[in-house]
Formats: structure tokens, C-alpha cells, sequence
């Protein structure tokens, strides 16, 4: 846990002990204990990045007044992809931990899918520098499937390369589960690596006996049940679910029945993918701390959920708890209720501007890694021999679809988009440079009247993905994505109405957290302007290319049936 030089641990020990004054003393608040549910009175006493006292009183070399406060352990986001707030390690550090979070534990199987191991590095690197604990797994799955083209592919023995880091816990989200009960020689050899670690889950409406399969494993966490019955029988089959609320899956109304104080201590709070807009109009776990204690669950039970089941999930022995011998990781909230963090200290460390100022960084990667050749109008049409399609479905608030089939005439070799059915074009356009794919398909759900909207998160393997009623304004989506090193962008009449530019691997801007969520105002705006009834469309369409999320999707070598796991045939 500690690297002990110069008597540290010596220090410790007399610290706590009150031998000697401690490097740090917080006064004045009561601390919330997350094992029996009570207040407890008396001084925090923190010695370099480790509390060594409670429920008495220190001296310090620093006293902070910490009174009308309660104290809780930091934050744990048991699974994210930083990728996904649209901004860089560091500025998605400035962006939450002032809110709570001290420990996010990151798949950066985003950037993974398009550069590599580079990418896995540029997080494992960038980790050092953050106030944060920023633990970042391995990627599992790159690319998810074999679908899709992605800019990478890594196997075990890429992953060797790169395990050992401190930032490491385990292997991230093992996405393709039909690989795993299926025996999958290359799946195999990434659970044989990994055997006797940490290996993260997802596996999205399985159950029984293939579920069964699945968690033998040696697969302990998930974060893809969506209902309450799903949750529960991955609960009794002994797997840690993770409560999940992002920007586009939103599981937490549907979970929060099942949290309670007995349940809390299997069950902990993730965000997966969450944008600096929506963490700037409601929050991040703060946010799912206020909803489930709304929701009728014990303050006791929301905030264990939010640290002390996630260490113990994830075998972060060293916090969870304020209590002497545990990280230095404590929020001071007003109210347990509102989880309004006024003060937040990591490994001892305050959280403030000037703490943010003194980081290092590390230099961005994956620029200019947008290679997708010029498109034309016609690179959209749809040729067919039949009018019974395949449409994907939305459903608002999931990453799951429905699988629906809908007539659409056949004009002039095409089948064209029909906004008064909302019947838009979708399509997804290969960007690494591999093979110039493209493939087309309908989509129902987003309200789409006029216009395009393209993007280059489009998760996993993160090519071009867009949607329009207009072959010319998809195009020019399309292609001024090459020109702005990816990110988002909506057109309409042939002219740009906004756009957001993700220069770092077509996935994360180099700009302060502000200046994405203003964007991100402007891109909805757009969006809205468009017909589009969505809150999030951006990242909603991104989903719509992950083919290990039921029911229908598309990737660039076409559309996909995840229940058969199969390319339909065009």
C-alpha cells in the first residue's frame, strides 16, 4: 500500500497515536461511518496520504474547520471510459473530483480501438498526474467483434506488454460473452491471463445457464443489467453489479428498488459515459447519490454503494472508509441528502484550481487519425431488391434497440429516407484508412426532419457514423469530420450549424471542460432545430454501431443481428 521512506511508517503510527501533531487535522465534522450507519464525533487526523485518527481529538500542522460538514469517503466510478466526457484525462479530473469522485477506475478501450496500445499508455502515463486515483484496467475487446473494422487489434499478448502498471487493477469489460461461453480460443488466452485477477463484466440480458458459464469464468463485476430481475439473479450468482447512469444508459430508476442496506454493500455506482453537459446541469455520482436517496434508499446505503462496495469490489483495500489506515480520500457534504461537496481531499491532498495548476501532463495522441475517404451524395443511397427492411429502433435512456421492419418503397434504385414515418438514413463509414467501407441502413427514433448529424465516437471501433434525411448534408457531415480531426458536427442546406472538434484519436478535445459543455449547448440547439427529440442524440447514435448491445445495430461491414450475433445480408 505505501512505499515507506524516511520512517513513514513510523510516523504514522506516532501520529495516530498522538506522539506527535499530524500532518493534517480536519475539525469540526462529523464523520459518516459506512459500516453501522452513524455519525461519529471527533478530529480526522491525516498523515501524508493516509488517515491515521478518528473519534478523538489532534493536534495538527494543519487545522482545517471543517464544522457543519459531514465527512464521507471519496467517490468510487467503478466504470467509465474518460473518453466519453469528450475531454482529456486531466480536464475530466478538474471536472469531477471537485464533485466527490477520488477514484474512477477507466476501460480506455475507446482510444484503445483506434490507436492501440499507445493509447492504453497515454491513460496509464496520464494517471500519474491526476488528483484523482485514475485506475485504468486493459482492454478486453479490441475491436468488440469481428463486424467491424477497427484501427486496432490487440491480443494476450499485447496486453502482456502493458500489465504490471500501478494504475492497473484487472481486465476490463469482457464484451464479447459469446466468445467467453463459447470457448473462444483468443478469449481463452485473455482469461487465462488474467486468471486469479480482476476480470470486468458485460453481459447485457444474459441468464441462466449461459450466464452461469459466463461468470465461471472468474467474471465478478457488471454493468449492464437493466432491470431489477436481471440485477438480482446476477446478485445471487455472486457478481457485484454496477448501478449505471450515463448520458445515454440510464439504469438508475430502474435498479434503485433493489438498493438497500443489505443489498448495498454487492451492488456500486458507475457512470460509464457521461459528457461535461450533463455533468454540469445535474452532476456525476453526486448526482446518483441525490437520485437513490429520492428514490427511498438509506443515505447509508446510497453512499456505501457510491465507495466502500466498490473498493471491496475491486480490491482497493486501502479506502471506502474514513477510518486510520485507509487512503485520505474524504468529501465533506453540507447535507447527506443534497451530497453537496463543499471540501474534497484525495490521498490528503485538497482539491482546488491552484492543486489542479501544478499537475503534469502528458502529450495528446492520435492526431489526425480521421482517414476516411472524400464521400459524395451517392455514397448514401440504399440499393435494394425488397421493401420489407430491417430498422434499428431507439429507445431513449438505453443502448439497447429494437429490432423492427418497416416497408419502404423503392424509387429509382434507392430507398430513400422518410422523416413523416421518421424513417432516417443511417449509415457507418470506415475511418482508419483500412478498406473505404461503408454501410447504410434506416433508423427510427431520433425525430430527424431535415439536415445530418455525423460524429466519430461510435463506439467501439469509433468510425464515422451518421444520420440524415439529406445525402449532401450527410456528406458534408461526413466529411468535415476529416477536416476537424473528428468529434460532432450538424449541417443542414449545405451549410455547418455547429460542430465540436475531438482532435485527440477523433474521441477527446484539447479544450477546458467549459468550452465542450458550451459546445455541447450549441450542438443540441442544432440538433433540436433539426426535428431531433432526443436529449442526447450524439452519443445515442454512437451506440447505435456497438454490436454486442441487443437488438439491431450497424457497423461498417453492415447491419447486425446481436441476438444471432450475425451480419444481416444486404
Amino acid at each position: 500500500m505505501h512505499q515507506d521512506q524516511g520512517g513513514a511508517l513510523e510516523r504514522r503510527i506516532a501520529q495516530g497515536r498522538g506522539d506527535e501533531p499530524a500532518d493534517l487535522v480536519l475539525r469540526g465534522g462529523k464523520v459518516f461511518d459506512l459500516v453501522t450507519g452513524v455519525l461519529v464525533e471527533g478530529d480526522v487526523a491525516i498523515s501524508g496520504d493516509t488517515i491515521v485518527g478518528t473519534e478523538a481529538e489532534y493536534e495538527g500542522r494543519e487545522v482545517v474547520d471543517v464544522s457543519g460538514l459531514t465527512l464521507v469517503p471519496g467517490f468510487i466510478d467503478t466504470h467509465l471510459h474518460v473518453e466519453s466526457s469528450l475531454v482529456t484525462p486531466f480536464e475530466f479530473d478538474r471536472c469531477v473530483t471537485p464533485r466527490g469522485v477520488t477514484t474512477a477506475i477507466c476501460d480506455p478501450h475507446e482510444i484503445a480501438n483506434v490507436i492501440g496500445l499507445e493509447g492504453i499508455r497515454y491513460f496509464q502515463e496520464a494517471s500519474a498526474h491526476t488528483l484523482m486515483d485514475l485506475r485504468v484496467q486493459l482492454s478486453s475487446c479490441v475491436p468488440a467483434t469481428d463486424m467491424e473494422t477497427s484501427g486496432a487489434r490487440i491480443e494476450a499478448e499485447d496486453l502482456a506488454e502493458v500489465m504490471g502498471h500501478p494504475s492497473g487493477i484487472g481486465l476490463a469489460e469482457f464484451m464479447n460473452y459469446p466468445g467467453v461461453i463459447l470457448r473462444d480460443p483468443r478469449a481463452m488466452a485473455k482469461l487465462r491471463l488474467f486468471e486469479g485477477g480482476h476480470v470486468d463484466g458485460h453481459c447485457p440480458q444474459l441468464s441462466g445457464k449461459d450466464l452461469n458459464a459466463y461468470v465461471a469464468a472468474g467474471i465478478r463485476t457488471e454493468h449492464e443489467a437493466t432491470t431489477a430481475e436481471e440485477a438480482l439473479e446476477k446478485l445471487r450468482k455472486g457478481m457485484r453489479v454496477l448501478i449505471r447512469e450515463g448520458s445515454v444508459s440510464k439504469d438508475l430508476e430502474a435498479l434503485a428498488p433493489i438498493l438497500n442496506d443489505a443489498t448495498s454493500a454487492y451492488l456500486c455506482l458507475c457512470t460509464d459515459d457521461r459528457n461535461p453537459l450533463d455533468i454540469a446541469e445535474q452532476g456525476h455520482l453526486d448526482y446518483m447519490i441525490r437520485r437513490l436517496i429520492a428514490r427511498g434508499a438509506s443515505p447509508l446505503a446510497a453512499y456505501r454503494a457510491a465507495s466502500l462496495s466498490g473498493a471491496e469490489a475491486f480490491g482497493l483495500r486501502d479506502r471506502g472508509l474514513i477510518a486510520p489506515g485507509r487512503r485520505a480520500d474524504i468529501v465533506g457534504v453540507r447535507s447527506l441528502e443534497a451530497c453537496d461537496a463543499e471540501v474534497v481531499f484525495c490521498a490528503g491532498r485538497r482539491v482546488t484550481e491552484a492543486a489542479f495548476a501544478v499537475r503534469g501532463t502528458v502529450a495528446p495522441v492520435g492526431r489526425r487519425s480521421v482517414k476516411a475517404r472524400v464521400l459524395a451524395p451517392e455514397d448514401f443511397r440504399s440499393a435494394a431488391n425488397r421493401e420489407e427492411t430491417d430498422v434499428i429502433g431507439v429507445i431513449e435512456g438505453k443502448i439497447i434497440t429494437e429490432h423492427l421492419r418497416e416497408r419502404i418503397a423503392i424509387a429509382d434504385n434507392d430507398k430513400r429516407p422518410d422523416p413523416a414515418r421518421d424513417l432516417v438514413r443511417v449509415a457507418v463509414v470506415e475511418r482508419h484508412g483500412r478498406n473505404d467501407n461503408i454501410a447504410t441502413g434506416f433508423v427510427k427514433g431520433f425525430g430527424l426532419g431535415a439536415g445530418a448529424i455525423a460524429s466519430t465516437v461510435c463506439h467501439d471501433h469509433h468510425n464515422i457514423a451518421v444520420i440524415g434525411v439529406d445525402y449532401a448534408d450527410m456528406a458534408l457531415a461526413a466529411n468535415r469530420l476529416a477536416e476537424i480531426e473528428g468529434g460532432f458536427v450538424v449541417a443542414r442546406d449545405g451549410a455547418i450549424l455547429a460542430e465540436l472538434a475531438l482532435p485527440v484519436a477523433g474521441l477527446m478535445s484539447l479544450a477546458p471542460f467549459e468550452t465542450v459543455r458550451d459546445a455541447l449547448v450549441g450542438l443540441r440547439a442544432a440538433a433540436k432545430g433539426l426535428g431531433v427529440t432526443l436529449e442526447e442524440p450524439f452519443l445515442q447514435l454512437a451506440f447505435l454501431a456497438l454490436p454486442v448491445i441487443a437488438a439491431l445495430k450497424i457497423t461498417d461491414r453492415g447491419m447486425v443481428d446481436v441476438l444471432k450475433f450475425e451480419l444481416i445480408p444486404g
